[in-house]
């Protein structure tokens, strides 16, 4: 029996996201009260389009369903952190269209001081129980945002995460391989370097591809531009951009580079460099929800996004309460895809 993992264009049944609780990620009252209120517009912006279930701690499903209201539904399960994309499974399918679950193993994106994972390293299989599907575990120290597939056998992966020595030390690039292979059915990894720089700072993945770049179908692929050369990202995207345009696909196809300019924006309140990005956008059933920055460079993201997705509704949410915590809009969503 194959698996394989279907590409986030694929129709959805429903989408899973993570409430934000206390905790270290949310320092203050004011940070976490910001963070709630980005998480339930991402979570209603993508209800328009298709079934979201939020799981939150206990005692918290009150205000979430304030914020979300009546359409959300609502889990509750103990959690450290609500970054689904990372704690959540990854859903694969077989031949007959069966589902299943990949559960990596978690562990704080490479066990950083600041994170905790007792109950999150736990979410992906109640995520399957939940959703009523077989569990594959992997030996692998993974991420969800650290993929990402073309449904035709290509993924993107990045060095620094994968063969990051705080995720899978003495593990060799064939050996990653292999598991990712066996585990999202594709048949070709395109290697990444590293992320962009400010994913290296406080609260950062140590370089998830899914925000420097992803799939927006077989054969192309949409990569961070970075136009400033004030900013360090601007040299890291020139390095994606020449990798990508010599590579092909896993059918040997030459891959369309797309590129999308970075907000103008480079620093942030405390002077440190941005890693706002346009990338990390979640595709959901005839949706497309996109990172907003309130930044001039923001209906221009989003009119590449309609070229490539004239079918799909393109929304924009102001990402920046969800950046101050480390990821995007693509790192608190999760797809379930329909089988049916």
């Amino acid at each position: 029996m194959t698996f394989r993992m279907p590409p986030e264009w694929a129709p959805h049944e429903r989408t899973w996201m993570a409430w934000p609780g206390p905790n270290p990620t949310f320092a203050t009252d004011g940070e976490l009260a910001e963070a709630r209120a980005a998480w339930a517009s991402v979570a209603r912006a993508v209800r328009r389009f298709e079934p979201v279930t939020m799981v939150h701690g206990p005692g918290q499903g009150d205000l979430a369903r304030e914020l979300l209201g009546p359409d959300v539904d609502l889990v509750e399960c103990e959690l450290d952190d609500a970054w689904m994309r990372d704690i959540g499974p990854t859903f694969v399918t077989d031949e007959e269209g069966r589902l299943a679950a990949v559960d990596w193993v978690f562990n704080g994106w490479g066990a950083q001081d600041w994170a905790r994972w007792e109950h999150d390293s736990k979410i992906a299989r109640h995520v399957a129980d939940l959703a009523g599907v077989p569990v594959l575990s992997s030996t692998l120290v993974n991420e969800g945002g650290a993929i990402h597939v073309d449904g035709e056998g290509t993924v993107l992966l990045t060095e620094t995460v994968q063969l990051g020595s705080g995720r899978n030390p003495g593990w060799t690039r064939e050996q990653v391989e292999a598991e990712i292979h066996a585990r999202l059915g594709t048949t070709k990894a395109i290697w990444l370097p590293h992320g962009l720089a400010g994913d290296y700072g406080v609260y950062g993945t140590q370089g998830h591809v899914d925000i420097v770049a992803a799939f927006a179908r077989p054969g192309t692929v949409v990569v961070h531009s970075q136009r400033d050369p004030a900013h360090p990202d601007h040299a890291r995207s020139r390095t994606y951009l020449e990798i990508l345009r010599g590579e092909t696909d896993a059918r040997g196809r030459p891959l369309e580079v797309v590129e999308v300019p970075a907000p103008t924006v480079l620093r942030d309140e405390e002077g440190d460099w941005v890693d706002y990005s346009y990338i990390n956008h979640y595709l959901c059933n005839g949706g497309v929800v996109l990172c907003g920055f309130g930044d001039p460079n923001d209906e221009i993201a989003a009119d590449i996004f309609r070229r490539l997705f004239p079918e799909r509704t393109v929304t924009l949410v102001d990402a920046r309460p969800i950046f101050a915590g480390g990821g995007g809009i693509h790192c608190i969503t999760q797809q379930q895809p329909r089988t049916r």
